[in-house]
């Protein structure tokens, strides 16, 4: 016989079949809410003993880079011979202080020596030629004077005759024939003498010309003679103004061309600092910028003198001269470790430097909680930086706590917890 089924009532009729589209509806709601509303921080436990933690704060930032420089004299002059030869002697050794005029090292040069001789015996043929040349001048001057009194004496001598024959003409003792003879050698002794006259007056002329070029190739001779012996005494090198030799870059015995680079001398009392910065400065430093560095607990000033454009391997050189006083005991080669001032102080939000923003670039860092039990990953945005703190433009507030520390065992991680 047939049993009735009874229908169930309450609760027993959630565990139905016909209850199992509820339950899986509800389930995917759940689920879905889940999804919507879960916190998908990854988190990860860390020692906060071992980390540094930095307080945010408000103040002024300094904005300037640090720097080394090393020091050098502002004025440095190339010594070089001025004559090739052959090293004979190291006077001065370098660091020695030197003067104007001071030997620093000689030469020797067998040449030149020939050279000098082959010209003092050039000197004494020439002087021996314009002895002779002048001494016959003179007998041919005193030949040509001698003539001229001789050839006077006869025209006074075939004056008289002349004159003798012509009475005894007019007289008719003599005949016309001897009379024109007389006159005749008159004439011609007249005409000799006026020949001689002229010629002496050539030859005077003459004289003057060749005596005076004979003595202007002898002074030549004479000035060559001490430019030669002058280039014996360029065999000293010399030192060309008062300061430190530097280094000597010759030995005893070398062969040494004429203008090349032995040494220099540093100048002293007057000092530059050059000192490399990073191209990423490059449109920022610029003539008329200060410094400032600490010797011996004492505080000194620097001015940017000439920055050189060239970039070489990403640094580029900036010449400092001191403003004001300079240490004591400066030393060429000294490194100075500068503070260059790029900007005037402003006030901002400001962290300390750390190792976090080599694995961050400065775009986000870890932000402590107010009650210090976990750290969370924050965006923020740093602006200028200098070797004490970062400048933050945004994502912080003072008062609040950041890790500086290096990042490089985080991960990914959103959430450190302590």
């Amino acid at each position: 016989m047939d049993r009735p089924i009874e229908k169930k009532k309450g609760i027993a009729l959630a565990f139905t079949s016909k209850a199992l589209p509820y339950w899986f509806g509800a389930f995917m709601a759940v689920f879905i809410l889940w999804l919507i509303f879960r916190d998908d921080s990854s988190t990860l436990r860390v020692n906060g003993e071992t980390l540094s933690i930095s307080d945010v704060t408000s103040g002024e930032f300094n904005d300037y880079i640090r720097i080394s420089g090393q020091v050098h004299p502002m004025t440095t002059i190339q010594v070089s011979p001025r004559e090739a030869g052959i090293v004979e002697e190291i006077v001065l050794e370098e660091g020695s202080q030197v003067k104007a005029g001071d030997v620093i090292l000689r030469l020797s040069n067998d040449d030149l020596d020939l050279e000098i001789l082959n010209s003092e015996a050039n000197l004494a043929e020439k002087e021996n030629a314009l002895r002779n040349t002048m001494i016959q001048m003179e007998q041919e001057k005193m030949q040509l004077s001698l003539n001229i009194l001789e050839l006077e004496t006869e025209v006074k001598r075939k004056g008289r005759t002349l004159e003798s024959q012509k009475r005894l003409f007019d007289d008719g003792l003599i005949g016309k024939e001897e009379y024109l003879r007389s006159e005749e050698d008159y004439v011609l002794f007249c005409k000799k003498l006026e020949v001689t006259i002229a010629r002496a007056e050539q030859d005077s002329m003459y004289r003057e010309v060749q005596i005076r070029q004979m003595e202007e190739s002898l002074a030549n001779m004479k000035l060559n003679m001490q430019r030669i012996r002058k280039r014996k005494d360029n065999l000293d090198v010399k030192a060309p103004i008062d300061g430190v030799l530097g280094l000597i870059e010759v030995g005893l015995g070398e062969s040494v061309g004429s203008g090349r680079k032995i040494g220099q001398i540093n100048a002293e009392g007057s000092y530059k600092i050059e000192a490399q910065v990073d191209e990423h400065y490059i449109d920022r430093v610029f003539s008329g910028l200060t410094a400032t560095f600490e010797r011996q607990n004492e505080t000194y000033d620097a001015v940017i003198r000439k920055v050189y454009p060239e970039v070489r391997n990403g640094k580029f050189q900036a010449d400092f001269r001191f403003s004001g006083d300079q240490p004591a005991n400066i030393r060429t080669g000294q490194t100075y470790y500068l503070n260059l001032q790029l900007g005037q102080p402003e006030s901002a939000v400001l962290i300390p430097r750390g190792t976090f923003y080599q694995k961050t670039g400065g775009k986000w860092i870890y932000v402590v909680s107010p009650d210090g039990d976990e750290a969370v990953k924050r965006e923020i945005r740093i602006g200028r930086q200098n070797p004490q703190f970062y400048e933050v433009l945004e994502g912080l507030e003072p008062g609040e706590k950041v890790i500086t520390s290096g990042y490089d065992n985080f991960g990914d991680n959103e959430v450190l917890i302590f």
